[in-house]
């Protein structure tokens, strides 16, 4: 099974500045798993991109490597 949370590790770091403060925190419940981001305030920019286009592609990606790794649950991301 895919590790989505070193999955969205790996995709934010190359993207950041500080990848030593990118933080993903996971929680899961019986219809969904949430990956909760936290970058460096500097760094918020680059992941959200114009007008939340980094963002949403990142959300698509996870979610992509969720349905290939056969999880069935709904995957969210929240970037904080």
């Amino acid at each position: 099974m895919a590790d989505l949370k070193n999955t969205l590790s790996d995709i934010v770091k190359a993207i950041v500045d500080t990848p030593d403060e990118v933080v993903i925190v996971e929680s899961e419940t019986n219809d969904s798993i949430t990956l909760t981001l936290t970058v460096a305030p500097d760094d918020m920019g680059m992941v959200i991109g114009k007008h939340g286009k980094i963002a949403k592609a990142i959300r698509s990606v996870i979610k992509a490597v969720a349905v290939n790794a056969g999880i069935s649950k709904r995957v969210n991301v929240d970037i904080r």
